[in-house]
């Protein structure tokens, strides 16, 4: 696909779309085998998610593709953020377009947008052991594995795993 996509913040019309390619990716992955898991019903409840934090679209030709969350050390959805990074979570694209480009320019634009951020001197993540595509995403686009700020999610065994990008 060769149309340009577009990179801009969310407006609360876009939060049906960013609901559904979450579900819709989370649940490709295989991570949940519902929709009505806990974490699922949270991450689809864009509206509260965006109370508390930023959220990004990357569009093609009108049409919602994918979202990326960002936050910094202190705020709600930053979990892993030190005082100098800017924390991306929940970076998804539509299965139905995965492998277009729409990941590989959320993450461009978040690197972008942290260099002229002033005090944050890197880009972090967490990302599922098993989600190889993204994997590969993040060391193509300079991301670096940090093991030892790997981390357990809270009442489960699913453990995450840590990336960082120096700027």
């Amino acid at each position: 696909m060769s149309s340009q996509i577009r990179i801009r913040p969310a407006v609360p019309t876009d939060f049906d779309a960013i609901a559904r390619i979450t579900r819709d990716a989370y649940l490709a992955a295989g991570y949940f085998e519902s929709a009505e898991h806990p974490y699922m019903r949270q991450i689809q409840n864009v509206a509260q998610r965006a109370s508390k934090a930023t959220i990004w679209v990357a569009e093609r030709n009108g049409v919602i593709v994918g979202s990326v969350t960002l936050a910094v050390a202190g705020e709600p959805y930053a979990d892993i953020a030190r005082s100098d990074e800017l924390e991306f979570r929940m970076l998804v694209v539509d299965p139905a377009v995965q492998r277009s480009g729409a990941g590989l320019a959320m993450v461009r634009a978040i690197l972008e947008h942290g260099r002229s951020l002033p005090g944050i001197r890197a880009v972090a993540l967490t990302t599922g052991m098993t989600w190889e595509s993204a994997h590969g995403l993040y060391s193509k686009t300079g991301f670096v594995r940090v093991p030892e700020r790997d981390w357990l999610v809270p009442d489960t065994e699913i453990k995450l795993l840590v990336y960082r990008q120096e700027l």
